[in-house]
């Protein structure tokens, strides 16, 4: 039954950290859904045909115009010219028959006697001619050629059939027949053929001319398929304008409006539903994220929460700048983009920051899509991811006075780059005055981001209540009230405590702890020990022991009660609550053993209970190491020759004598990192209990001094 109960109270404890994880990552994911909306939200438009745009309108996707690239399709293959094949037999036939007739007229005049008539000779030249010279040409047609000699047969014959070539091999088409007949015509009368066979010349030439070319479907259709494809899609590119504000909507910008969508009232939520996913993507990256830096309390959840209230404001930074810009206007060079991702860093650690830098780089991309559907704006995305991530990276030592310089700098020369990155990859010609304007918004941007960082950091800092590094450093003055009280009040203690930072701060970045913190904490936390100073060793200075006068439980109430009442002191102090903490939790629950053996000795039964500090224990691993190094300073301090080996002795004994009493509990402190902290308290303490050279007049004396 008690592992049920505790296995229920474990698994509702679960449940509420999820809770609380949730919640707020669902939150950022609902900003962002609302801020992106109109970017992907199509808008649609009542209008008729023939009436005049109410509004410029422009389209929001990019898509083909089927209907003007079928007739793009159909302009090119008409465009093509028929195709046709020249058909060399025919030539060769009717240039046969000329070569024929002359040679049969040829040998009627040769084997002829003197004293045969013309109309003998006519009929003994059809017995010599083929068919379909017969059957096509009158035979009277012949009638000069047989008075005519040999050289004029001759002559007309080549004439007839070079021309008769020339033609053929061009191609001669039906079309073309009544053309070819009229330059035939035209050669003969103006050749040298006597003006008797012209006529009959021209007969045989109309008759040896006939059409040689025929139309080549398949080679046709062949042409006008590659032109086809050659054809580009007509594309209505996103963005562009459809119609102007006033201008009349003829058919066919009315074509383009329904083909876009924006005349479908039923079409535009679909758009709406892929930023719905996407903003439950990045919802379910937040909460694994956040999750686990929770477990490895890399944030508290208070981070959770400025988390979403810096990614708001960038948001919100973000829809600005896309108010003033025009379809891919790179207005976005000039947004400050370092300012989220420095903000996180300063009030929480490089990994938080890294983390949501990724996530605001996915953000841009769509808020900065010129409110054209399905469009994701890489360069935006890459230029506000480069420049956070230079943000993180230059901002480090905030104590140097010229840090702001070189951030600036830093992030000012990164924006400069992927700048130059993404113009000199685009198709878009730019020219240097374009350059230079561009090179000044990514200028005016980091100078924003440093101007914004630092303006608005006190302010989330101290909405939130959370401690940057920054505020740790003006606590560490020497000057501050508190610290001088503790010096004057209790310089014992003080010199206690600044030891004690210097070992935290190791030990902490030993194990990637956060070393700030535990330095500044320990100068505090024993302020409780100004109430009455006297009452311990450190600040006694020779004076009797006052303890030595009262009762052990009366000694053990007074020193118990310094953490508390440090704590008290520093929250009426409005210190912040990870110091008020370690203060609080730097002695745990341990165990007085002085005074306890003390009162052990007067009465045996006193009870162990009144002689250990109630708590609670430490809760984080920077308070669990000041707890250990408060020890073993204190322990160090009190050895007379503190060598190498009684150090690593002391410091190991502390470390598991507060393991094995269960201080480390509460704590995600592991057996490997107490190893890490273990070992550089020891090198911190070698550096400080060094051994001095020996001077000859100190031969007899061994002098240890601190460094």
């Amino acid at each position: 039954m008690k592992r049920l109960w505790h296995w229920l109270r474990k698994s509702s404890a679960h449940h509420k950290s999820m809770r609380k994880i949730t919640l707020p990552a669902l939150l950022l994911s609902l900003v962002f859904f609302l801020f992106s909306f109109p970017n992907v939200h199509i808008n649609t438009f009542n209008v008729e045909k023939f009436s005049q745009a109410e509004e410029t309108i422009r389209s929001p996707i990019t898509i083909e115009n089927k209907v003007k690239t079928e007739q793009r399709i159909r302009e090119a293959a008409q465009s093509v010219d028929d195709r046709y094949q020249i058909s060399k037999p025919i030539a060769e036939e009717r240039i046969g028959y000329i070569e024929e007739i002359f040679g049969a007229v040829r040998e009627v005049k040769e084997s002829g006697s003197s004293d045969q008539s013309t109309d003998e000779q006519l009929e003994q030249l059809k017995t010599l001619l083929s068919e379909p010279i017969t059957y096509e040409l009158p035979p009277e047609v012949l009638r000069p050629l047989l008075s005519a000699t040999n050289a004029e047969l001759n002559e007309s014959e080549g004439l007839l059939i070079s021309t008769l070539e020339s033609h053929f091999d061009k191609g001669v088409l039906t079309t073309e027949i009544e053309e070819v007949e009229e330059s035939l015509r035209l050669q003969i009368q103006y050749s040298a053929i006597p003006d008797r066979l012209k006529d009959e010349v021209k007969e045989l030439a109309e008759f040896g001319l006939v059409e040689n070319t025929m139309f080549d479907a398949e080679a046709t259709s062949e042409v006008r398929n590659e032109a086809a494809s050659l054809v580009q899609p007509e594309m209505i590119q996103a963005g562009e304008v459809i119609v102007s504000e006033g201008e009349m909507i003829t058919s066919e910008i009315y074509d383009e409006l329904e083909i876009t969508g924006l005349l479908d009232k039923e079409g535009n939520y679909i758009p709406s539903i892929g930023l719905l996913i996407f903003a439950l993507i990045i919802a379910l990256l937040l909460i694994y994220h956040f999750y686990h830096m929770i477990k490895e309390e890399l944030i508290c959840y208070r981070h959770l929460y400025l988390a979403v209230v810096i990614s708001v404001i960038m948001m919100g930074l973000m829809k600005t700048i896309t108010l003033f810009s025009s379809a891919y206007d790179p207005l976005f060079y000039v947004l400050p983009a370092a300012l989220g991702s420095m903000l996180i860093k300063l009030l929480s650690n490089e990994r938080f920051a890294i983390f949501l830098s990724i996530v605001l780089s996915l953000m841009a991309m769509v808020l900065f899509n010129g409110q054209v559907p399905g469009n994701l704006n890489a360069h935006a995305g890459i230029y506000v991811l480069f420049s956070q991530l230079a943000g993180i990276f230059f901002l480090k030592n905030t104590s140097d006075r010229l840090f702001i310089l070189k951030v600036g700098t830093g992030i000012g020369l990164v924006n400069l780059m992927t700048l130059s990155f993404i113009l000199f990859q685009s198709f878009e010609k730019y020219g240097w005055l374009d350059f230079a304007l561009f090179a000044g918004y990514s200028m005016i941007s980091a100078l924003l981001s440093i101007i914004l960082t630092f303006g608005l950091l006190p302010v989330i800092e101290s909405s939130f209540g959370i401690l940057s590094d920054n505020k740790l450093l003006q606590l560490s003055n020497p000057n501050h009230p508190l610290l001088r009280k503790i010096l004057t009040e209790a310089p014992g203690t003080y010199h206690h405590s600044v030891m004690v930072a210097n070992l935290s701060e190791a030990a902490c970045e030993a194990i990637g702890a956060r070393g700030l913190l535990a330095r500044v904490a320990a100068y505090y936390h024993d302020l409780g020990k100004t109430e009455q100073p006297h009452y311990f060793i450190e600040n006694q200075m020779g004076r009797k022991n006052p303890h030595d006068y009262i009762e052990p439980e009366q000694s053990a109430s007074i020193i118990i009660s310094h953490p508390y009442d440090g704590a008290r002191r520093l929250k009426k102090e409005k210190f912040p609550e990870e110091i008020i903490d370690i203060a609080l939790q730097h002695h745990g629950t341990t165990l007085l053993k002085y005074f306890y053996v003390k009162a052990k000795e007067q009465d045996k039964h006193v009870s162990e209970d009144v002689y250990r500090y109630p708590g609670p224990k430490p809760q984080t691993k920077e308070a669990a190491i000041v707890c250990v190094c408060d020890s073993v300073e204190a322990a160090v301090r009190s050895l007379s020759e503190p060598t190498q080996d009684k150090i690593r002795g002391i410091v190991h004994a502390i470390i598991e004598n507060r393991m094995l009493d269960g201080q480390f509990d509460d704590c995600r402190i592991t057996f490997n990192e107490l190893k890490k902290v273990e070992n550089a308290i020891c090198e911190t303490l070698k550096g400080i209990f060094h051994s001095r050279i020996q001077y000859p007049e100190q031969q007899t004396t061994k002098v240890k001094e601190a460094n």
